[in-house]
């Protein structure tokens, strides 16, 4: 049978991408990746950075926006910036360095000097360029910022609605996953976990929300942690029957989604996988505060029940932080980034769990995802078979509306790669302008 028609600038997508099935090239031709590093990574609110990698006036981070190098920086005046790392001369790289503070950045090549909100202000031999030369106009490639209770996200379309508008029904999960211990403020400081898989970007976000696999894909390390330390700890609700559980997926709109365990969590603190240090900190804790602070201070040292997928390239996991990093059609990093809560109420020996409970998937769960994305890829690579299957729970008649309108289904449902798909659909679509000011 002869396949979809894949020519053309928009390739047809309403017969390459539908609620049911997907075409195996959306994850492997190369003109695609490139279209969707425009349209979709450009196109959208895309996430960059957490305020707190920045903390002082003139720090900065160097980040990616799909495939455009970015300087995130925090001005002199305390204003975040998002400039495009590419010196308007020739094209090099201005900043080369991961983070720091500096108040300019020059280029290596030929000495350009720009300020960190993005201004040419050094040219040498300047002359040389005649009285017409304005250097008003040469400044760095600028990208339209926002962000929300930290988060700073970036866009080169100068027309979408602010953040919070686009966010939506997000914001509130946000808050719900930052104020677990009210008044305590989230920081992003403390390195990073980077992976690597020969895999489409796109088969990462497919499984952020997918409740299916883990009592496949992690069985062993499951039943490991069960056999050991015994029923109850770390995500033993994943071994039964999952359609049959209390844990939901929701569509939150513009390809966002969430999944949430906590209706199955009793104690997170009791739940959790044992971590090195763990007694000595437990009872460090419990000597500071009453019983009723130590149990919750011990319940913000685990994962909060939450997967929050912000398209296109967001997931907040547990009580980490994930990044997609698209490299090529077939080539992803994923970062995990670790995070701390600071209050004046909290103790310090919170934190110190939360680290190491924080190297715990990233080593032990997140290989077998990874050795699925990429025999998922070289699947995809055989033209006879050409699609994808996404319709579990569509005709089940199991989805509802919650209380805001949104649809929502059993932990299974395959609502959010739906969901994903609908909006990555109506990026690669659409005929915005996208401007670096």
């Amino acid at each position: 049978m002869d396949g979809p028609d894949t020519t053309g600038p928009l390739h047809r997508y309403d017969e390459l991408v539908t609620d049911v099935r997907v075409h195996r090239s959306m994850y492997t031709d190369p003109a695609i990746f490139t279209a969707e590093m425009n349209r979709v990574f450009g196109g959208t609110w895309t996430y960059l950075a957490h305020e707190s990698e920045i903390p002082q006036p003139n720090d900065f981070v160097r980040k990616n926006l799909g495939l455009r190098p970015i300087i995130v920086t925090r001005a002199k005046d305390g204003s975040i910036h998002g400039l495009i790392n590419r010196c308007t001369h020739r094209g090099a790289t201005v900043c080369r360095t991961d983070s720091g503070n500096a108040r300019s950045f020059m280029c290596p090549y030929h000495n350009w000097t720009f300020t960190n909100t993005g201004k040419l202000t050094g040219v040498p031999m300047h002359k040389g360029y005649g009285a017409s030369f304005d250097r008003d106009e040469l400044g760095l490639g600028r990208l339209r910022i926002d962000s929300y209770r930290g988060f700073v996200f970036g866009t080169l379309d100068q027309e979408i609605d602010d953040l919070a508008t686009h966010l939506g029904d997000v914001t509130s999960y946000i808050d719900q996953w930052l104020d677990r211990w009210p008044g305590a403020e989230l920081v992003v400081r403390h390195g990073q976990t980077r992976l690597n898989c020969k895999g489409n970007w796109k088969l990462v976000y497919d499984n952020s929300a997918d409740g299916y696999h883990p009592g496949f894909s992690h069985a062993s390390l499951l039943r490991m942690r069960k056999d050991r330390y015994g029923v109850g700890v770390d995500m033993q609700w994943a071994l039964g029957d999952t359609d049959a559980g209390l844990q939901t997926v929701t569509d939150l709109h513009n390809g966002n989604t969430f999944l949430d365990q906590r209706a199955e969590i009793d104690s997170y603190w009791d739940s959790a996988a044992p971590m090195p240090g763990q007694d000595s900190f437990e009872q460090a804790i419990r000597a500071q505060l009453d019983e009723v602070s130590a149990k919750a201070a011990l319940d913000v040292v685990v994962g909060s029940g939450m997967n929050l997928n912000i398209f296109p390239n967001l997931l907040i996991i547990g009580n980490q932080i994930q990044v997609i990093e698209p490299l090529a059609v077939d080539d992803t990093d994923i970062v995990w980034y670790s995070t701390s809560l600071h209050a004046p109420d909290l103790p310090p020996e919170v934190n110190s769990l939360r680290v190491r409970l924080q190297e715990d998937f990233p080593a032990f769960g997140e290989p077998d995802d990874l050795a699925n994305f990429e025999e998922c890829q070289r699947g995809l690579g055989v033209e006879e078979m050409e699609w994808v299957v996404t319709n579990r729970h569509i005709d089940t008649g199991t989805e509802t509306l919650d209380a805001n309108g949104n649809v929502t289904g059993p932990v299974t449902d395959e609502l959010p790669i739906r969901a994903f798909w609908r909006r990555w659909k109506k990026l690669m679509t659409s005929e915005t302008k996208l401007v670096a000011r």
